[in-house]
């Protein structure tokens, strides 16, 4: 329970990492960029899978750029549905998942 806890206020810290470098991406305070990082999750469980199951053929074409896409796509999601984060742009929130993508290898790497 408590690496859960570590994880999410890890995921946590990279939106606001993001929000940090990335024009168009902000997130006013740590309890949005937690109820964000929820979001994204539960998103990212329930549609995102569905999503990337019906597009398997075109991101495997795309070597799995494509679901970068996929996950901009969660993003401007769920900044319409969290208070306190919000994506300007389609372009930010590609530039953002990809960014998030190497925080999050990088948060997995060094929690092995």
């Amino acid at each position: 329970m408590f690496l859960l806890l570590i994880r999410w206020f890890l995921q946590a810290a990279a939106l606001m990492l993001v929000a940090y470098f990335v024009p168009g991406f902000h997130v006013r305070s740590l309890p949005a960029a937690l109820v964000a990082a929820v979001v994204i999750g539960l998103l990212n469980a329930t549609l995102g899978f569905v999503l990337k199951i019906l597009t398997l053929p075109l991101g495997i074409l795309t070597l799995g750029l494509f679901f970068l896409v996929i996950n901009a796509i969660i993003l401007r999601l769920a900044s319409g549905l969290v208070p306190g984060f919000t994506v300007a742009s389609f372009g930010a929130a590609f530039i953002g998942a990809a960014v998030l993508a190497l925080l999050h290898m990088l948060i997995e790497a060094l929690s092995d």
